[in-house]
C-alpha cells in the first residue's frame, strides 16, 4: 500500500502561487469571538465542533496542484477505451461538470487494483457511451473557454482539476489553516453509506421496521429511507437500528444538532447514475444526506428535535452574548450549494464561506473547530490508492480542511485519515475517549470493526497548537476574485 512521502507532521513553506491569496482576505476583528487559550486544557479548548460536508469531489480535483501537497504526479494519462488513447489531467475553468459514477462497482473499477486508471471508462459508461461514439471521448468541450449554452456530456470532465483560479477561498483556507492531503472517504461507496459512516462509523441493512441493532448486517448498499417519514417508525419503512454517535452524546449529556439546508437533494438508490432526480429535503425528510432522522436510537432518546433547519444554525451563531451552538454540529447542504455535479462550484464555495464567516463573526469562533470536507470522490480522478482497513473501505481520497483559532498555520497534514477521524476527535474532546464499540457502548450491534480505533487512523488533534496565541478570524468575500494559476501537475 502506498504511503505518503516525507515526515508526517511538517509545516509546508508558503509558495508564491498561494501566498498572494492572502492579500484578498478580509481580516476583520469587530464582533468576532476572541479565544483565551489555556494550554493545559489541550483538546478541551475546543467547545464546539462544526462539520461542514460538501459533495462529490476528489482531492486531486481541488488540490492536485497545491504547493507541497501530495498532488497529481507528472506524466499521468488515464486510458480512454473508446478512443484507444488516454486523457491526462487538465485544468478546467468550468463552473459545472458532470463527474462520474461513484457507487461500489465504480469505486472498484476506478481504483483497478491500485492502478487508479478506471475513471474515464466509468464516466463514459455513466454517460451510456458505447462503440466508437467520438462525442463520448472528446475533451474539447471541457478545456477552458466559455461554457456552452447547452450542457453536453463530457466524460473526461473527471480528469479536470481546479485551482485558486476557481476556488480561491478553499485555497486560502488551506494556506492559512490546515489542509489534509491523506483524507479518505470512510466507505468504498457513494453518498448514503458515507453519510451513515459520518454519524455512526458503519453502514448496514436492517430488517424493515425492526428496531433491534443486532439484527442489522453489514452493507454498502443500505436501504434508502422514506422521504415522507414523520415518525414513529412503522413496518415498510427503512430503519437504521444500529448505534450512532448521538447515542453516546445523549448518554453523556453532550449537546448536538444536525442542520439541514432545506431545498432538494438527489434521489438515487445508488450513485451509479451520473445524474439523479431531485426530491424535497428538510429536517423531517430522511434522505441520503440526512440519515439521522431514520436512526431508531435518535427517536428512542427523544432527540429528533435536534435535526433542524439551517435557519436554526443562523440563529445560534447570531447570538451576541454567548455562543449558541451545541457541542457537536453537522451541516447538510441542499443540492444547489452542495457542489454535487452538475451544481456550480462557485455557489458551493460562496455557501461554505458564508457559514464559516458567520462562525468567525460570532462568540463561537474562540472555541470552535470547523472540519470541512467532501463526502465522496464523485467519480473525479485521484491518483492515490485507498488503504483497506476492513471490507467496507476506505474509499478514494477527498479534500479535508481544519479551520480554528488553534489550527496550525499553512500546515499540510500527511497522516492517514478518514471521516472516522471526526468521530474520534469528538469522542476524545467530549466523551473521554469512549468509542462506538459494541463491547463497551451499552448498545451492541454487529459492525465489522470499530473504525475510530483503527491503528492506522491518525488524530486530528495533531492539526492544532494549543500553545499558540489564538488566531484571529479570516473573513473572506463570498464572490472572490480569481487567484493565481498553479504550476502543472508534477511541479
Amino acid at each position: 500500500m502506498p504511503t505518503s512521502p516525507g515526515p508526517q507532521h511538517t509545516t509546508q513553506p508558503r509558495r508564491a502561487a498561494v501566498a498572494c491569496l492572502a492579500s484578498a482576505a478580509l481580516l476583520l476583528f469587530a464582533g468576532a469571538g476572541v479565544a483565551h487559550a489555556t494550554p493545559a486544557e489541550g483538546i478541551h479548548n475546543i467547545k464546539h465542533v462544526v462539520m461542514i460536508m460538501q459533495e462529490n469531489r476528489s482531492f486531486d480535483s481541488y488540490f492536485g496542484t497545491y504547493p507541497g501537497a501530495r498532488g497529481i504526479p507528472a506524466g499521468v494519462c488515464v486510458p480512454d477505451p473508446i478512443s484507444h488513447g488516454c486523457i491526462a489531467p487538465y485544468h478546467s475553468s468550468r463552473d459545472k461538470s458532470f463527474g462520474g459514477p461513484h457507487g461500489v462497482s465504480a469505486a472498484i473499477a476506478d481504483i483497478h487494483g491500485g492502478k487508479m486508471d478506471g475513471f474515464v471508462e466509468q464516466a463514459e459508461l455513466g454517460q451510456k457511451c458505447g462503440g466508437t461514439n467520438p462525442s463520448c471521448s472528446s475533451c474539447k468541450a471541457a478545456e477552458g473557454g466559455p461554457e456552452p449554452e447547452k450542457e453536453t456530456a463530457e466524460p473526461c470532465s473527471v480528469m479536470g482539476y481546479h485551482d485558486a483560479r476557481e476556488i480561491p477561498n478553499y485555497w486560502n483556507y488551506a494556506q492559512n489553516y490546515v489542509l489534509q492531503d491523506n483524507m479518505f472517504e470512510s466507505s468504498l461507496s457513494w453518498s448514503l453509506p458515507e453519510h451513515l459512516f459520518q454519524v455512526s462509523g458503519w453502514s448496514a441493512r436492517c430488517p424493515t421496521g425492526d428496531p433491534l441493532a443486532l439484527d442489522c448486517t453489514n452493507s454498502l448498499e443500505p436501504i434508502l429511507p422514506s422521504t415522507d417519514w414523520t415518525g414513529p417508525f412503522v413496518p415498510g419503512e427503512a430503519t437504521y437500528a444500529w448505534t450512532d454517535l448521538t447515542y453516546l452524546l445523549a448518554k453523556a449529556h453532550v449537546s448536538w444538532r444536525y442542520y439541514v439546508y432545506e431545498g432538494s437533494e438527489p434521489d438515487c438508490q445508488s450513485d451509479e447514475a451520473v445524474k439523479c432526480k431531485p426530491v424535497h429535503q428538510g429536517p423531517k425528510t430522511p434522505g441520503i444526506w440526512n440519515p439521522l432522522a431514520a436512526f431508531t436510537d435518535v427517536q428512542q432518546n427523544g432527540q429528533l428535535g435536534n435535526i433542524q433547519s439551517l435557519n436554526s444554525f443562523k440563529t445560534a451563531v447570531n447570538e451576541t452574548k454567548s455562543c449558541g451552538l451545541p457541542s457537536v454540529s453537522w451541516i447538510d447542504p441542499n443540492v444547489t450549494v452542495s457542489e454535487h455535479p452538475p451544481s456550480r462550484v462557485s455557489k458551493g464555495q460562496a455557501y461554505v464561506t458564508t457559514l464559516i464567516n458567520s462562525i468567525m463573526r460570532s462568540p463561537c469562533w474562540g472555541s470552535t473547530a470547523i472540519f470541512l470536507s467532501w463526502d465522496d470522490w464523485g467519480g473525479f480522478y485521484d491518483h492515490v490508492q485507498p488503504p483497506q482497513v476492513d471490507q467496507n473501505g476506505y474509499g478514494p481520497r477527498v479534500p479535508g480542511l481544519v479551520i480554528s483559532p488553534y489550527a496550525k498555520t499553512g500546515y499540510i497534514d500527511h497522516q492517514q485519515l478518514s471521516h472516522d477521524a471526526y468521530l474520534k476527535f469528538i469522542e476524545d474532546a467530549f466523551l473521554g475517549g469512549s468509542r462506538l464499540n459494541p463491547a463497551t457502548d451499552g448498545r451492541p450491534d454487529a459492525r465489522v470493526s470499530v473504525r475510530e480505533a483503527a491503528p492506522t487512523l491518525g488524530s486530528i488533534t495533531n492539526d492544532f497548537n494549543f500553545n499558540q496565541t489564538p488566531r484571529p478570524p479570516l473573513l473572506l468575500p463570498t464572490d472572490p476574485e480569481p487567484g493565481p494559476a498553479s504550476k502543472p501537475p508534477g511541479h
